[in-house]
């Protein structure tokens, strides 16, 4: 009986001395190396340049307010004419018919006029001797305020048919040059139909269509001041932006910009040119893409607390995306430290080690 209890209290023995043992220490993450920068704000600003090409800043375009058929054309694209100058005729035979009808009407008006007018001046000297009525020198004013009516009525249709007749004849508006023809000799042109596109002489607009990602999502402006060079070669021209289209061309997804350029240019009309144009500088951060995390799906980078060397991941608000490297507008402040490799294995609130940290 004495070996059993021997065996008992050697074991309550080591039960006891087990509890007495101070507890083992929970083995601590290692501090994960990673590669840090601190941040710096900067002025940025992109560079941009498209190709479009040389356009008149007024266009006319120019059509019959007739319709006829056309008998003569005298200017064709290219051609520079001057104001008044006539560049296409449509039969006029029917105006010319229609101008003889209303003089002979106007004829016969006046003719009627004259004898209404005698036949008052018989009748007021009838009424003066008092041979005739009240009433039949009432009715013989009454016939010239008729007449006189019909001679408006014939003059106003006269002056319509010789203006239909004028419009057989299509002049230029201004001085300038033609650039588009869109009706031939013997072609029955509809009144208000397209004939001749005439580029005005004055001042001179590039025009360019830009892909729309230059304008959309960045939320800042062109520079008024823009770069426009022949591609040809010859000497920059001074631009400025003039008219932004508002809409979206569905079918190549660029937004057209006119840029007026400045003084007398020495190129001519449709000459290819390329601008270069800057936006206006924001202030920005730049980080490489390395640096580049995730928060709920939105852009994040890890941000080193200098004093416990703890890092925590934090939204930011990207201005832009480059090649390499992306620019913050928002999320970060000047002199904090981001994490830019390294951060894959790291959790929020994980100690990290790095260049410069203080021990």
């Amino acid at each position: 009986m004495r070996r059993p209890l021997s065996i008992l209290l050697l074991a309550c023995s080591c039960a006891f001395l087990s509890a007495c043992a101070p507890a083992e220490e929970v083995a601590k993450k290692p501090a994960r190396f990673v590669e840090t920068t601190v941040v710096a704000a900067a002025p940025w600003s992109q560079t941009v340049s498209s190709t479009g090409e040389i356009s008149a800043r007024v266009q006319s375009e120019l059509s019959f307010r007739i319709s006829g058929r056309i008998i003569e054309r005298l200017a064709d694209v290219g051609d520079r004419v001057e104001a008044g100058q006539v560049l296409a005729r449509i039969d006029s035979e029917e105006q010319q018919a229609d101008l003889q009808v209303a003089l002979a009407t106007l004829q016969s008006a006046e003719a009627q006029k004259t004898q209404a007018q005698q036949a008052l001046d018989r009748q007021d000297s009838l009424f003066n001797t008092g041979v005739s009525t009240r009433a039949a020198l009432d009715e013989a004013r009454e016939a010239v305020l008729r007449a006189n009516a019909t001679v408006e009525s014939a003059q106003a249709a006269v002056d319509t048919a010789r203006d239909a007749l004028a419009q057989t004849e299509l002049k230029a508006d201004a001085n300038g040059i033609i650039t588009t023809r869109n009706a031939e000799v013997g072609q029955v042109a509809q009144a208000a139909q397209l004939v001749f596109t005439l580029a005005q002489d004055g001042p001179r607009d590039a025009v360019f269509n830009v892909d729309e990602s230059l304008f959309i999502g960045l939320g800042r402006d062109l520079e008024s001041d823009v770069e426009v060079r022949p591609l040809s070669g010859g000497d920059p021209m001074k631009a400025t932006v003039r008219e932004i289209s508002p809409t979206i061309d569905t079918s190549t997804g660029t937004i057209r910009v006119k840029l007026g350029i400045e003084g007398d240019p020495k190129v001519s009309l449709g000459s290819p040119v390329v601008a270069i144009a800057r936006y206006k500088p924001v202030t920005t951060i730049e980080l490489p893409w390395s640096a580049m995390a995730s928060a709920g799906g939105r852009p994040a980078v890890w941000v080193v607390d200098p004093q416990t060397s703890a890092a925590k991941l934090r939204p930011v608000e990207v201005l832009v995306y480059g090649s390499s490297q992306f620019y913050v507008r928002s999320g970060v402040t000047p002199g904090e430290i981001v994490i830019t490799n390294g951060s894959k294995f790291i959790s929020d609130g994980d100690v990290v080690a790095y260049e410069g940290a203080k021990p």
